[in-house]
């Protein structure tokens, strides 16, 4: 862990979205190191351990800006409700913008004046836009107020962003990877050190996309086990960030386009040979019941390309629950397209399904919140398979 230097002793630090998570963190990091600390979250109350309310930021005088606050949906275009593309809008971009607008008369008269947004790297890979295209558009505004502004307030304010290499446990994480996420994430401790360690940077270190694990590496951080929820267990990568976007562009482009839903029932196809497939459907349907079917209510459809592929589907709907081949007798609520060796593994518990949707392995279309519930079963056929 990054030790505490005193950088920020007297230094009013305003950061948004601080009531939990990495918001939180980034305030308590700050607190130790005697900064003066302004939340702006859902409530106008002050934090039990954190002092003031976005009321006093002004009246403090403000040295540090956190545009940490965000929302966020992983839905393709047609499944995002135009309420929900408001909400991201206006939280991740308009919401950082006029913060920091608001936030900068009062930076140009502090001596170590940061801005520090909580955003990815400008990554123009198709394949960061395709699953999430109005999340990415708002997130992104975030970064593009890093360029625009790091250069209009060069010298008199730092403007960067910050953003994690892989996964941090948050409460957003929970509700998007479903139970056991948090083993393949990182604590929100790093977050913090790293903006502590950008904090620490003079003004002239701006424009920056900073990546936690880089800066502090440069700090002198070799063990990242500690910052692991669960250290040697594998982590996520977060989004945004390709290892060789090239090489995950061409994998892309060679499966093609995504299989359509057909508005009209067609002829029952053939049934496939045996395989790994059919014996994972067969493990799948011995492990149904009544349980597990009134828990979920959903019916999930599988388009599988590859040996053995074809459409599958998982009825949690209806009573006592059904697998089998073709599509199912009613609309499936979610409709999932992956290889056939991909469906195995995740199945089988060696790949995770956040995992293979955010590597684009695993398309989703349909209801979000009924794909997690998924996954949350997996967990429990895992022994099984």
């Amino acid at each position: 862990m990054l030790p505490n230097t005193g950088k920020l002793a007297g230094c009013t630090v305003f950061i948004t979205g601080a009531s939990r998570g990495i918001g939180k963190a980034i305030a308590l990091k700050a607190a130790k190191d005697g900064a003066n600390i302004v939340i702006a979250a859902k409530t106008t109350h002050p934090h039990p351990r954190l002092s003031g309310t976005i009321y006093t930021a002004a009246e403090e005088g403000i040295d540090v800006l956190v545009n940490n606050a965000s929302a966020i949906s992983l839905t393709n275009t047609l499944e995002t409700p135009t309420k929900r593309v408001d909400l991201m809008m206006n939280v991740n971009t308009r919401g950082t913008y006029l913060t920091s607008k608001a936030c900068i008369p009062y930076l140009k008269k502090s001596k170590i004046a940061h801005i520090l947004n909580l955003s990815p790297p400008l990554n123009l890979n198709p394949l960061w836009f395709k699953q999430h295209c109005a999340y990415t558009i708002a997130k992104y505004g975030m970064s593009m107020c890093v360029l625009g502004m790091a250069e209009e307030f060069k010298g008199e304010i730092a403007v960067n962003a910050l953003w994690p290499k892989t996964a941090i446990h948050t409460a957003a994480m929970d509700m998007l990877g479903g139970s056991g996420i948090e083993s393949q994430c990182r604590k929100v401790d790093i977050i913090a050190d790293a903006a502590y360690s950008i904090f620490k940077r003079p003004k002239t270190f701006t424009g920056n996309f900073v990546i936690d694990e880089n800066i502090l590496k440069e700090e002198g951080v070799e063990n990242f086990d500690l910052y692991a929820v669960k250290p040697g267990h594998p982590l996520i990568p977060d989004f945004f960030l390709d290892e060789q976007p090239d090489t995950i562009t061409k994998k892309m482009e060679s499966r093609g386009p995504p299989p359509e839903l057909r508005e009209e029932k067609s002829q029952p196809p053939p049934k496939p040979r045996s395989g790994a497939v059919e014996e994972t459907f067969r493990i799948v349907k011995d492990s149904l019941s009544d349980n597990m079917v009134k828990a979920t209510q959903a019916i999930y459809q599988f388009e599988l390309s590859g040996e053995d592929g074809g459409t599958w589907f998982l009825d949690l709907k209806s009573q006592g629950g059904n697998v089998g081949y073709g599509e199912p007798s009613d609309r499936a609520d979610v409709v999932m397209s992956m290889s056939t060796e991909d469906f195995v593994k995740m199945f089988s518990g060696k790949l995770k399904p956040t995992m293979a949707f955010m590597s684009g392995k695993l398309k989703i279309k349909g209801n979000m919140a009924l794909a997690i519930k998924l996954e949350k079963l997996m967990s429990q056929m895992n022994a099984k398979l």
